[in-house]
């Protein structure tokens, strides 16, 4: 009866942080409300024995992506405002596509409960009784989905790479520090030494 309590309770409060957290005006808000999502999700993967997912949901995702939007839009100055205009005109775009991934979910849904569908199997499915959730999981990463594994690394390999690139290219209408021909420079070539006469001034 508890579980069925907490599971309700957790179900209810992620919804509705999930919610606020789009429709929230200040952005500092949605942060805080995407974070009370990450909680409340974290409970609901305890529920269903899946501590390794609660542990990342509040480690990974609370501790670092969630921190790290917060930091970004405590410090960056956007107009949100303006970012918010095209919302409406976006909107019957994103209830389209809502519409189109739930409609592929419950096709999945449907064609895995048909059966049919087979998995190649490189190492058997370990007993959940008598081994713990996060040596399963490890058992089947490192095994079974080894090479999925390794490509996802590739792929956040290269859009970090990615960032970089965009991060650093040179731009024309930016003055960028050249520090090797700062630390080239002489000291006579960055002061002048001259003796005006009383009354003349400087000339620059």
């Amino acid at each position: 009866m508890i579980q069925v309590l907490a599971f309700y309770l957790f179900a209810i409060v992620t919804i509705v942080s999930g919610i606020l957290c789009v429709t929230a005006r200040n952005p500092v808000h949605s942060v805080l409300w995407l974070i009370l999502a990450f909680f409340n999700a974290a409970g609901l993967m305890v529920l269903v024995g899946a501590e390794f997912i609660a542990m990342l949901l509040v480690i990974v995702y609370v501790g670092a992506v969630a921190v790290l939007f917060l930091f970004v839009v405590m410090m960056l100055d956007i107009d949100f405002a303006e970012l918010r205009s095209g919302f409406a005109r976006y909107l019957p775009f994103g209830i389209a596509l809502v519409v189109l991934l739930a409609g592929e979910i419950v096709f999945a849904e449907g064609a895995w409960s048909a059966g049919g569908l087979q998995l190649s199997r490189t190492a058997p499915t370990p007993d959940p009784a008598s081994v713990p959730n996060i040596q399963a999981l490890g058992i089947l990463i490192y095994t079974r989905y080894l090479y999925i594994f390794e490509g996802a690394g590739l792929v956040l390999l290269v859009a970090l790479i990615g960032a970089i690139v965009l991060t650093h290219r040179k731009r024309g209408d930016v003055r960028t520090q050249n520090i090797m021909q700062q630390n080239m420079r002489r000291p006579e070539d960055a002061t002048r030494n001259t003796q005006p006469k009383v009354g003349q001034g400087v000339e620059l």
